[in-house]
């Protein structure tokens, strides 16, 4: 019994390190970042969907501004919404807000993500991509996007659609 105890207990411990591991955050002034991760891509596909959650713990207001990357000729800031069975994505004029005591979760599906623009090579699951993010106040912060979910890129699609025919993406 005693070894059944042992055995489950160093099994927590390896899967509580495993899930520490893939976390990772950083610390910006009174900002919290969580998380960022990109999603791969295919050959050819120009785009990528990036993704993080921002908090304020601070008591003044703040402005994500700018993502650059060197994989990316463009970082920008959108946000998607589906309209009855049109989805409508536009670029966030000025920034993103984010508010004392406020969390944003970039997730993908609906509300706020990053999109990498005019890729200069494909994005591949279990890589780590280098970003920039730039806020108004706090300033500059280097962070790492990890590349996720493999099934996306096989199927060719990101979670706002089929992204290989956005060659043409015009800002809305």
């Amino acid at each position: 019994m005693k070894q059944l105890f042992q055995r489950l207990a160093l099994a927590a411990a390896l899967l509580g390190s495993t899930a520490l591991s893939h976390a990772h955050e950083y610390k910006l002034g009174q900002l919290d970042i969580g998380h960022p991760y990109a999603r791969a891509t295919v050959p050819g596909q120009p785009a990528a969907g990036a993704y993080l959650s921002i908090e304020n713990k601070g008591s003044a207001p703040d402005r994500l501004v700018g993502v650059s990357s060197p994989v990316a000729k463009s970082g920008e800031i959108h946000t998607m919404s589906m309209e009855g069975n049109l989805m409508k994505m536009r670029e966030v004029e000025g920034g993103l807000e984010v508010k004392p005591g406020q969390k944003i979760a970039m997730q993908p599906g609906n509300g706020y993500h990053i999109m990498l623009m005019g890729l200069s090579r494909p994005l591949k699951a279990g890589e780590k991509v280098p970003a920039t993010l730039t806020f108004e106040k706090a300033g500059k912060i280097d962070v790492t996007f990890n590349v996720e979910d493999p099934a996306a890129a096989a199927a060719g699609k990101d979670d706002m659609g089929d992204m290989k025919d956005m060659k043409g993406h015009m800002h809305h």
